[in-house]
């Protein structure tokens, strides 16, 4: 992939990649365009896959078996490029809604609507096993809901690249588990599946798979129970009302390249779903973050400890995890046990200074007197105050920057650390002086093991840290001797480096750790795991004085907001690990050298929807902690968790929903960050918000009309923000002056 023109957007083959949706078992997918403004969805082969020297002959065949299949609940294969150095595959773009954010949002399907997702799920798999072949991928994030039934890729990556290759009766436990989903979320429950389906259903979930039905004997029971048909739409009207605000969204970023004309937002509507007419537009085919609106919060201070101590006491939620609620407009303040609500709005911001460059910056770091610049071409540094080049230029580069998952930038006591190539090396990190901008030292992090025969262990760095004289890297590790399977644990690592010489000082990994907390002090380290299905996930310390030996842990059953690894989505302040548990929607506080709970508070909808908190972050000097709830931004004292401030957001997102801030997702990188008194976050409208501190109150608003469809790239240095926007660079100072 290269970054053409001055918009930087990526390319692979002949398509424009227009946003990233996700990544589905070491692989990314994203929205893309051709160049006459065709949508298509396209999958981005991860390198721990195409390192196998079998894995091309396999997916060039699977994409000529898929090529030749059709089914009116397939999304057919379109493109593919097995020889290319990235390996990839396109699929047609498809106007829908991904089955688990559904039901994370609008809570599970009706009767009707279960049967047309079973019958239209087995309809697509007996496609497919009569043509010899297997999906292996059927899950609540690759079911597409659209207009017309459910939807799948006609080649599952998993199924089609696997080796050794799962089976028919995989693919019907994975069916049985998704409705299964799609009728209780996340508390598997055959009792709550309709009397139509409840037996066939649990046959798919048998736990001897030739006693599991085929895909045409699935089919062949629904019809024979001759039910009557729908005689209107299978989805609810919220659900499509979804669907029409994602549709925009990807319109506009359609739109973004000139080669087509915007497509206007639907109509809003009013008690009804949302006509075929108008999703002329939709989701490329793949997972979509939507934003939505919170619910107006009510905070439950409980401050008492777990009965032995530790924060282990949380119980399995009741109803599915998500927020569905009214939109933002609809809240009221929250309840008298706490502070009321701020709605936040303010001036725009002033700039101190703008420039624009040569090349796109890919990521930003900065200390109070200098801003580092890494492009796909060079790094360089600018002066903070005036935003003038200082230092020599140096030709470390970083292709890819920072995303959700990926941070590969830090900066400590005076200096920059950069995971980074160069045109000889790849695969380095490099520390540079921010006094003289020199580099200090330059280690070559293998990034692969030998193993027996032909396979190999591959390690993918997904972001730097430093604490006193220790730099940390973390990412995650692919054995290319296993196949990749969406029920079984990843497995990640972290490995520290002595922050003088660069000098390798231990490693560990393992299937509990998937993402890790570097506080600025101290030695104790916060990792963070889950495995897919019903057994918990754990919140572990990683004691980083005993060479990452592994100290206390306790389990998390909402599983699913550790399993992404990548960018912490936990917290250190003042000598207190913070991360979310129960239902989602408590905050526990426990002691960062013995994990007993100091404690929590529980954050609860006043509509009774549950919440769900999103990434917390601390104030540079550890006594405020900043939670994000959707469209709320909740201020507690680290000391007890006594609620200061609770500031939220009004107005709709850029997908025409409610507004919310961006780290409220859960899905990893620096949306938020603070200064010594002034709070920055981004929210769903691409907006940065300047907030103080002490009050909640917003200082500044920042919208760059131009910036890319992704949103701009921003890092915070002393009392100064720095927004990078395609070729521009912007410093806005804390107060706005």
């Amino acid at each position: 992939m290269n970054h053409p023109g001055a918009d930087g957007a990526h390319r692979i083959g002949p398509y424009t990649l227009l946003a990233p949706q996700g990544a589905v078992g070491g692989n990314e997918v994203f929205s893309a365009r051709t160049d006459e403004g065709l949508l298509v969805t396209v999958t981005v082969v991860g390198p721990a896959l195409a390192a196998d020297p079998e894995f091309r002959d396999r997916f060039r065949a699977a994409v000529e078996a898929a090529r030749a299949l059709s089914g009116a609940f397939l999304v057919p294969v379109v493109d593919a490029d097995a020889d290319a150095s990235v390996p990839w595959l396109a699929t047609r773009f498809t106007a829908g809604l991904p089955l688990r954010q559904a039901v994370d949002r609008h809570d599970s399907l009706s009767e009707p609507a279960l049967r047309m997702l079973a019958d239209g799920l087995a309809q697509a798999l007996a496609v497919l096993h009569a043509a010899g072949t297997v999906h292996g991928g059927v899950t609540p994030e690759s079911v597409l809901l659209t207009m017309d039934g459910p939807r799948i890729s006609a080649l599952g990556m998993a199924g089609a690249t696997a080796s050794p290759a799962p089976a028919p009766t995989d693919d019907m436990f994975d069916l049985g588990s998704t409705v299964l989903f799609a009728a209780c979320g996340d508390r598997p429950d055959t009792g709550t599946l309709p009397v139509s389906l409840r037996d066939v259903i649990g046959g798919c979930l048998y736990p001897d798979p030739p006693d599991r039905p085929t895909a045409e004997q699935l089919v062949d029971y629904l019809r024979h129970q001759n039910l009557p048909a729908l005689q209107c739409s299978w989805l609810p009207p919220a659900v499509t009302a979804d669907m029409a605000a994602a549709a925009a969204a990807v319109g506009s970023a359609s739109a973004g390249g000139g080669a087509r004309d915007p497509v206007p937002p639907p109509p809003a509507t009013t008690g009804t779903g949302v006509s075929r007419r108008q999703l002329i537009i939709g989701l490329a085919g793949g997972v979509a973050v939507l934003g939505g609106g919170a619910a107006a919060l009510a905070f439950s201070g409980d401050s008492s400890p777990a009965p032995d101590g530790r924060a282990g006491s949380t119980s399995r939620p009741a109803s599915p995890s998500g927020v569905r609620s009214p939109s933002a407009s609809a809240a009221s303040p929250s309840s008298t046990d706490g502070p009321a609500q701020i709605v936040l709005d303010g001036p725009d911001a002033t700039k101190a200074w703008s420039g624009t460059g040569k090349n796109a910056p890919t990521c930003l770091e900065a200390s109070d007197k200098v801003v580092m610049v890494v492009t796909d071409a060079a790094t360089s540094f600018l002066d903070a105050e005036t935003g003038d080049s200082v230092f020599q230029k140096l030709n470390t580069t970083n292709q890819f920057g920072t995303s959700m998952s990926t941070y590969p930038t830090a900066y400590a006591d005076g200096v920059f650390y950069l995971l980074c190539d160069t045109p000889s090396k790849s695969g380095l990190l490099a520390a540079f002086d921010a006094g003289s901008g020199k580099v200090k030292w330059a280690t070559k992090m293998a990034d692969a093991e030998p193993g027996g025969g032909k396979h190999l262990t591959l390690y993918s760095s997904h972001y730097v840290a430093a604490a006193g004289n220790t730099v940390y890297v973390c990412g995650n590790v692919m054995d290319t001797s296993k196949s990749y399977s969406d029920k079984a644990p990843s497995t990640g690592y972290i490995r520290a480096f002595d922050a003088a010489t660069g000098k390798g000082l231990w490693r560990v990994k393992g299937t509990d750790i998937n993402n890790v907390l570097v506080p600025p002090t101290g030695s104790h380290l916060l990792a963070t795991s889950a495995v897919p299905g019903e057994k918990p996930g754990r919140v572990q310390m990683i004691d980083a004085g005993r060479k990452g030996a592994r100290g206390w842990n306790v389990p998390v059953q909402r599983d699913a907001f550790y399993f992404t690894t990548g960018w912490p989505l936990t917290c250190y302040a003042d000598g207190l690990f913070l991360f979310a548990g129960g239902n989602g929607n408590k905050l526990f506080a426990v002691d960062a050298a013995t994990g007993s709970e100091k404690w929590h508070q529980r954050f609860d909808a006043k509509s009774g929807d549950e919440v769900r908190i999103g990434t917390p972050f601390s104030s540079p000097d550890g006594a405020t902690v900043f939670v994000p709830v959707g469209s709320d931004l909740a201020a507690l004292a680290t000391a007890d968790g006594t609620i200061q401030w609770v500031a939220t957001l009004d107005g709709a997102n850029d997908m025409g929903g409610a507004n919310s801030f961006a780290a409220s997702s859960g899905l990893g990188g620096k949306d938020a960050q603070c200064s010594a008194d002034t709070v920055f976050a981004t929210d769903g409208a691409k907006t940065l918000w300047a907030i103080d501190a002490a009050t909640g109150r917003a200082r500044w608003k920042y919208n760059d009309p131009g910036q890319p469809d992704v949103g701009f790239k921003w890092a915070v240095g002393g009392d100064h923000v720095f927004i990078a926007s395609h070729l521009t660079m912007t410093a806005i100072a804390a107060h706005g002056r």
